[in-house]
């Protein structure tokens, strides 16, 4: 990574100098994938999904702050005081839905309701209120914040599925530009020859050796290379500002690719190191282990918790509160049964219609994800089977490539030697050139094919390696 970063600065500094001052850099596939994963502002918004879970997690768990609250009341009119009122409670949540309570409360005046009469010190309480039906054993904050440690953990799955997509998508662009880069030169090779052939038949012309036809053939050769090898240098342009996309500074700041930046064309061990594809093909699958599953299994428990709250919603709400009194809190043995301040609450809808529905439309939900669950197994399944397959067949399709590419450069030789032996055509010759470039851009399609299915298998089983 610091020899990426070296070579950029190098580059901008560079960049007022000719071209042919310039130095060229070897853009190695793993120190680009790394610059991807460490700076692409993607990569940096998918961080955002487990600060967003933090954070909504530290919301959840607000709900069991403890809580002061204090009511003050007070009328006077003409002098007269007609009630001043002061009621301060101290509340703590617990777990379950048990909530532990203090409170003091000091009325005064001389139209006081006779319910709100208390000793002239003022009355101090201790107590608690228990749910004992709906809300006990499981509640809205219970529910919550169940919720949101499960969303922490599914944003973590999620977050290396949204790396994964971002490198999977710069590795595909990388090799799109050495494909191009490849073919640029190819031609250049291909051109050189053309232009070294074209001089040796019009010098061929000249001494009588050749036909002038056969310059001519010479010449649509050359101009047939030069056109191609033109069309190359758009090809790899495009690639190399498709790549730029990729490329950023630590500031959220874009590297513009520069031209003395190339791939490096001998890159195969590295993709195969970086994306680690011989552990990938070699061990069994661990679809359940897959970030895909596990974020969707985070997300059916979350939904199994939805499902418990809305079942204990059918419960009727009973709610019980028991308070002890006491005119001196200092002196333990004040507090007694006999002074006490409870309650008893119960309610309950007729036709929890309601309740009822939403229950349904929860099971609704953990049945749909279910659904997706074993649909998603059986697809990640078949996909990374297949494009093992496929990478076997590339394999196969490599080896009879280079081997025809071999036989078509054996044939051009020996046609070049027919024809310098006047045996033969300048026809010929550029037909089996013409059949030579064909079998090698053949090649150049297969690799390029053969990386990106080791890209699809890598994004496939939503690696996130480290780089």
């Amino acid at each position: 990574m610091k020899h990426l970063i070296s070579f950029i600065l190098l580059v901008f500094t560079l960049s007022g100098f000719s071209q042919s001052d310039s130095l060229v850099n070897v853009l190695r596939f793993d120190e680009y994938l790394g610059y991807v994963k460490k700076f692409h502002p993607i990569v940096k918004q998918a961080n955002l999904v487990i600060d967003e879970s933090q954070a909504k997690l530290l919301k959840s768990r607000g709900a069991f702050d403890p809580k002061i609250d204090v009511d003050y009341d007070n009328k006077r009119l003409k002098g007269t005081e007609y009630w001043e009122q002061l009621n301060g409670t101290f509340k703590v949540p617990t777990w379950f839905g048990v909530e532990l309570k203090a409170s003091f409360e000091e009325n005064t005046g001389d139209f006081l309701n006779p319910e709100n009469f208390i000793p002239e010190g003022g009355l101090y309480s201790a107590g608690v209120s228990v749910p004992v039906l709906r809300g006990l054993l499981i509640n809205d904050r219970m529910a919550s914040l169940k919720q949101a440690k499960l969303f922490r953990e599914q944003a973590k799955a999620d977050r290396d599925i949204y790396v994964n997509n971002i490198l999977f998508e710069a590795s595909k662009v990388y090799f799109k530009w050495l494909k191009a880069y490849n073919e640029l030169k190819l031609f250049e090779n291909f051109l050189t020859n053309a232009e070294l052939r074209y001089r040796g038949v019009v010098r061929g012309v000249e001494l009588g050796e050749n036909a002038q036809i056969d310059a001519t053939e010479a010449r649509i050769a050359l101009n047939s290379r030069k056109l191609s090898l033109e069309q190359s240098r758009v090809q790899l342009l495009k690639a190399s500002l498709e790549l730029s996309t990729f490329l950023w500074l630590d500031n959220n700041i874009p590297v513009e690719l520069q031209p003395n930046v190339i791939p490096d064309i001998d890159t195969e061990p590295i993709v195969d190191a970086t994306f680690n594809i011989d552990q990938l093909q070699s061990q069994e699958l661990a679809i359940d282990a897959h970030p895909k599953m596990q974020s969707l299994d985070f997300k059916r428990q979350s939904l199994n918790v939805e499902k418990r709250l809305k079942a204990n919603m059918l419960l009727p709400r009973v709610d019980l509160e028991y308070n002890f009194l006491t005119e001196t809190p200092d002196i333990g043995r004040s507090f007694n049964t006999q002074d006490y301040k409870g309650g008893l609450k119960i309610s309950t809808p007729l036709f929890l219609r309601k309740e009822r529905g939403d229950l349904k439309l929860a099971k609704i939900k953990l049945s749909d994800t279910e659904f997706e669950i074993d649909a998603t197994r059986v697809q990640l399944q078949n996909k990374i089977n297949g494009l093992k397959q496929e990478l076997d067949s590339y394999v196969t399709q490599n080896e009879i490539t280079v081997q025809m590419v071999g036989d078509y450069q054996q044939m051009l030789i020996a046609e070049e030697r027919k024809f310098q032996l006047g045996e033969s055509s300048l026809f010929l010759v550029n037909s089996r050139e013409s059949k030579l470039i064909e079998g090698q851009l053949k090649a150049i399609e297969i690799q390029n094919k053969f990386f990106n299915t080791k890209a699809k298998l890598f994004n496939s089983l939503a690696v996130n390696p480290e780089l």
